[in-house]
């Protein structure tokens, strides 16, 4: 059993705090080593669509190296975006690093997200999300530069559940990462730390029910949680911490055809669907492939990552990152342990 702790590994960068606060406004500054929207000069990237097995057509970006020689088969890899985010936050980052190692790569948008299909938007669906990662195998298994033997999965923050839930019913994902994870789950039922209460489960899920009749009848779509669109005194350091990348310049993005007003946003009759949700039931049945956990060491969400461990078989490692919090580990080249995953995944995927 593995459980690594890479303190002496990297620095911590400074973060500028920014923001409009009490009616001021102050400009934000992004940590140095944030970069999101970086983009590879040693890869090809082409855009695709493949059809899941529901018939919906999903969206993804595929990451060729260059120096690919062609006749030869290659490992792949899958990267799943943050739940309610869109592939070029976080994913499509991820997707080209690992390329730049050897992979083939496959960042894609969940259902109802981003350019995939989907009614109505934003609808919260864990089986489709992790049917998605199946459709994506799918589609690799089609390529003849892919070895369809050798193709694994990385699950940013609450794709790292849906990885997982994947992985449990496809042994064709052959070794799983998760990178910030939350249990969607298990955050939506009880909160952070169990912070919700019994009753007040309740009451979200008689608004969701009352929700479902004023939709039904023809009324506006509501939407729920997700990332303020702007900040408080009143603010939490967890809403600072996701409008810093969500709602500035440093990871905004929107898609064409989406209104910025529901990014990040599920709607509120379908959120409730996650309180059924239980990715880590069973998680050990997925050994004896593979499986690596990355949290930050001052991440909000570490106790997801450090719960699945907990409950995984072996092989397993836990690695966590000094310094980092849990959007840190969305961007910021100078903390995301690439050179872990380059080793994880060619170990793995020989």
């Amino acid at each position: 059993m593995k459980r690594i702790n890479l303190f002496t590994l990297f620095g911590v960068a400074a973060i500028i705090a920014a923001l409009g606060v009490c009616g001021k406004i102050f400009a934000y500054e992004p940590p140095a080593d944030a970069d999101n929207f970086y983009k590879s000069a040693k890869l090809k990237m082409r855009p695709v669509t493949f059809p899941n097995q529901y018939k919906m057509e999903m969206s993804g970006d595929l990451f060729i190296p260059m120096d690919l020689i062609k006749g030869k088969k290659y490992p792949a890899i899958i990267v799943g975006h943050p739940m309610g985010a869109v592939k070029e936050q976080s994913a499509v980052l991820y997707a080209q690093k690992m390329a730049e190692q050897g992979f083939v790569t496959l960042a894609m948008d969940l259902a109802f997200w981003g350019g995939s299909q989907g009614q109505p938007r934003n609808a919260v669906s864990p089986d489709m999300y992790a049917e998605t990662f199946s459709a994506a195998v799918d589609y690799l298994d089609t390529l003849p530069f892919v070895d369809k033997d050798k193709i694994g999965i990385i699950g940013i923050c609450g794709s790292g559940s849906f990885a997982i839930s994947a992985a449990k019913i496809d042994p064709r994902l052959k070794a799983l990462a998760t990178v910030s994870m939350y249990d969607m789950g298990a955050a939506n039922r009880n909160g952070l730390k169990k912070s919700l209460s019994l009753e007040q489960r309740k009451k979200i899920i008689e608004q969701a029910a009352r929700q479902r009749d004023i939709e039904f009848a023809g009324g506006k779509t509501e939407y729920t949680s997700g990332t303020v669109h702007k900040l408080t005194d009143k603010s939490t350091p967890i809403e600072k911490e996701f409008y810093e990348f969500y709602r500035t310049p440093r990871g905004e993005v929107t898609p064409p055809g989406v209104d910025p007003a529901t990014t990040t946003h599920p709607t509120l009759s379908s959120n409730v669907k996650f309180m059924n949700f239980y990715p880590f039931n069973d998680i050990e049945t997925i050994s004896p492939r593979p499986m690596l956990f990355i949290t930050g060491e001052n991440a909000h969400s570490r106790e997801f990552s450090e719960d699945a461990y907990a409950r995984a078989a072996e092989p397993k490692e836990l690695v966590i990152v000094p310094g980092a919090g849990h959007v840190d580990l969305y961007d910021r080249t100078g903390l995301i342990p690439f050179a872990k995953l380059d080793e994880f995944f060619k170990k793995n995927l020989k």
